[in-house]
């Protein structure tokens, strides 16, 4: 396998709130991961298990409680100058679940779109601006006459590209997807996982897709990673991950997707993760190891000398 360049790695990442108080909740507690280079890494588990506040915290919209996130050889969570900090607010954007709430009613889409080229001095005249809005409306699949309405007069699958658009506007290398399409119709979820892809070999972006739709993160990833209350539990190519889940949790989610065939939806059993089957001691030495070559899960010594025997084929 040749060796692929880091984008982003992420080290012993933690995010508490409440820290110190008895309602203390660990929304991340001690992961660890890389993104490569002009990939896609999914990031799937149910609601609450802190994939949202993961991509949060990478790009700073929350400050990490312990941890680095290293972006391009810098640690994000450090000290950093004004300069430094819209230089890297520049290269990481973020495209947001709800369209609706991510996107100022008040302003038109051009000043939604150009806000951050406004930011970063990246048009010289206005006119140069409204061609740059221009160019990201048609690259998104929209029209120029768009340019000058406002977010409610679209539909929803509409305001995702305008979101699209908003975060391409300032040129990024890495894009943070949060539930981009779980707040879309189905027919319209399929238009913008493509509008996304395309635009991935167009621009050459790396992509942190966070979802919970198993099948739509399987066809967008590359690599999936996923989490169970707040840890990290499983790391695999997204096709060895389909075939050949090892952690419970994984094999219990993926036994939970429909198929469309009433025959095989009849006969489905649906495994049940209960998490006191791994019964850790205090102490344990429980982490991600490497049970296949990139294939990693979150498990004690013993449970990988269990797994490495079943799964060695």
């Amino acid at each position: 396998m040749e060796q692929r360049e880091k984008l982003v790695e992420i080290r012993n990442l933690k995010q508490y709130f409440n820290v110190g108080k008895p309602n203390m909740v660990k929304a991340v507690d001690d992961i660890s991961f890389d993104i490569y280079k002009g990939e896609t890494l999914g990031l799937v588990g149910e609601s609450g298990c802190g994939k949202s506040t993961t991509g949060r915290t990478i790009i700073r919209l929350y400050d990490a409680t312990d941890g680095e996130v290293i972006f391009d050889g810098v640690d994000v969570h450090g000290k950093k100058s004004k300069k430094e900090l819209k230089a890297f607010n520049r290269n990481m954007q973020m495209i947001f679940q709800d369209p609706s709430a991510s996107l100022n009613s008040r302003m038109k889409v051009s000043d939604i779109i150009a806000e951050g080229i406004d930011i970063h001095g990246l048009a010289k005249t206005k006119e140069e601006r409204m061609e740059m809005v221009y160019d990201l409306l048609e690259t998104v699949g929209l029209n120029r006459e768009h340019a000058n309405r406002y977010p409610h007069e679209f539909s929803g699958g509409q305001r995702q590209r305008i979101g699209i658009a908003r975060a391409l506007a300032v040129q990024p290398e890495f894009i943070i997807a949060d539930e981009p399409i779980s707040a879309l119709d189905v027919s319209i979820q399929a238009q913008v996982v493509n509008l996304m892809r395309n635009l991935q070999k167009e621009k050459g972006l790396t992509y942190l897709f966070i979802a919970h739709d198993l099948s739509m993160v399987k066809y967008i990833s590359d690599r999936i990673g996923v989490m169970y209350f707040g840890k990290l539990v499983e790391l695999a190519p997204s096709d060895e991950l389909y075939k050949n889940p090892i952690h419970p949790y994984t094999q219990s989610l993926l036994s939970a997707i429909p198929l469309p065939d009433p025959e095989s939806e009849r006969t489905r059993k649906r495994k049940v993760y209960n998490p006191n089957i791994h019964d850790y001691a205090e102490g344990e030495d429980v982490r991600m190891r490497e049970v296949k070559p990139g294939h990693f899960v979150y498990c004690s010594e013993k449970e990988f000398q269990q797994y490495q025997a079943i799964h060695a084929n």
